[in-house]
């Protein structure tokens, strides 16, 4: 217990500045150690523009209701919001592949729990600085760019478009 806070501590500083590749283990890693920095307002999620727009008017009739220009926002959507369910199944994972991903999981879990029990009553610091409002606002954009390209995607379907302008799929 001696060395774990300093160890926590170094860990924040240098994953808070390091910029590792965005699905990777290190970016995970990244976003566990740096939660008190998040707990306590410092560290903000910048909101995609696209979620934000999707956010102020998720039912407002496209500017270019051709299946281009559908495509065009459902792939902006997708960037931001990752794939959505009608996307391509995944490959499946053998056994150590499984493995390994358990372990990682437990890892950033282990190193997630042990970053936000440096704040005391964290509950309480996430209100008053901030962090508990921002991170329900992250919350509704991403509900919300959820429910566009959905309603996007059937209007697409509507129109007879291909994919991504329209599900890949009728029923998954």
């Amino acid at each position: 217990m001696k060395f774990l806070l300093p160890a926590l501590a170094t860990l924040l500083l240098a994953t808070a500045c390091s910029k590792p590749e965005p699905t990777s283990m290190g970016q995970q890693l990244v976003g566990a150690a740096s939660s008190p920095l998040v707990d306590l307002n410092l560290l903000k999620t910048k909101i995609p523009e696209v979620l934000l727009t999707a956010q102020r008017a998720p039912y407002a009739a496209p500017a270019d209701l051709t299946c281009e220009g559908l495509a065009l926002e459902i792939m902006r959507l997708d960037a931001a919001l990752g794939e959505d369910l009608d996307g391509p199944p995944a490959a499946s994972a053998s056994r150590l592949e499984k493995g390994r991903a358990e372990v990682d999981d437990a890892a950033i879990g282990a190193v997630r729990s042990s970053a936000e029990s440096l704040i005391p009553f964290r509950g309480w610091v996430r209100k008053l600085t901030g962090a508990e409002r921002a991170s329900r606002e992250f919350t509704k954009c991403v509900a919300a760019g959820i429910v566009r390209r959905a309603y996007l995607k059937g209007l697409g379907q509507g129109r007879g478009c291909a994919a991504p302008a329209a599900p890949t799929r009728s029923n998954g």
